[in-house]
């Protein structure tokens, strides 16, 4: 059963039903969902008459709205099937073709005098294929772009044929009637329309066997970022004290213990510790930094 029946009102009630429908003066359809499509088209035409004549928000007006959703969603199945060999599940294409087949009954006048099946279906794709719109791309843009990308694919096709080779930037710009920042700016947006796996081997057509994306992307130096870190260090290191610099080169230079420095120096163990502790975060400070 669908998400329009799951709304409960003394209409559906036991013991109500049939004196409701009665004053209603409409045909009992027990199970809406399983009625053959052409009677559906028959008894969709009444309901429609009284949904003109009811008040919006009262029971009955909720009533007749849901069983006109339930009869007419095999229109929303019909459209649905158009994308069957699309990457979504259908659960979820009719789910969202069903919000197109309420807009459609919310707007639907007989006065228009066309079959309701005609003027719901347009509503039902529309609305299947904005899910796609807003849902394929594997990185979010704005909406102009996704569908500048449409824009540009036909006219990309367009003149291709017409100039026997791939249209230019300013082609492009001319036939669109846009700026060629523009154009440009469409085409980087139209590469997130999709998005593969760095763990997808790549075919470069040589002999070796394909390897992953991931094999091949660069990573930090740690060498060079120790040589831009002591490059950078150098000045700070020259405007420290002789007993400072002595003191790092003891403790870094030579490897010495912070007992040994301070058998060195005459000191404590402690007072060494403080002293480096002291020259480590200038030299830090200096190189956090910010000009």
């Amino acid at each position: 059963m669908s998400t329009a029946s799951t709304v409960t009102t003394e209409l559906t009630q036991p013991g109500t039903r049939g004196t409701k429908i009665a004053e209603l003066d409409l045909p009992d359809v027990p199970n809406p969902g399983e009625v053959a499509p052409s009677d559906a088209r028959e008894i969709s035409r009444v309901f429609f008459v009284r949904l003109a004549a009811l008040e919006e928000g009262t029971h009955e007006h909720q009533y007749v709205r849901n069983t006109l959703i339930e009869l007419n969603l095999a229109l929303v199945r019909y459209a649905a099937g158009r994308f069957r060999n699309r990457a979504e599940q259908m659960e979820d294409i009719v789910q969202v073709g069903t919000i197109g087949l309420i807009k459609a009954i919310d707007r639907f006048e007989l006065s228009r005098e066309v079959e309701f099946a005609t003027f719901a279906v347009p509503y039902i794709i529309g609305e299947i294929k904005r899910f796609f719109r807003d849902t394929s791309w594997a990185v979010h843009v704005p909406r102009r772009l996704q569908e500048l990308r449409i824009d540009l694919a036909k006219a990309t096709d367009e003149l291709s044929q017409r100039l026997d080779r791939a249209p230019t930037t300013a082609e492009l710009a001319e036939h669109l009637g846009l700026d060629e920042d523009q154009i440009i700016e469409g085409v980087v947006a139209s590469n997130g329309y999709t998005a593969g796996s760095i763990d997808m081997p790549m075919d470069d057509s040589s002999d070796h066997a394909a390897v992953p994306l991931s094999d091949r992307l660069g990573a930090p130096d740690a060498d060079l970022e120790a040589a831009e870190n002591v490059q950078a260090l150098k000045p700070l290191i020259k405007e420290l004290g002789d007993r400072d610099r002595q003191i790092l080169q003891m403790r870094f230079g030579e490897e010495m213990t912070q007992s040994e420095i301070g058998a060195e120096l005459g000191v404590s163990q402690m007072h060494v510790s403080r002293l480096l502790t002291r020259i480590t975060s200038r030299l830090r400070a200096g190189l956090l930094a910010v000009e």
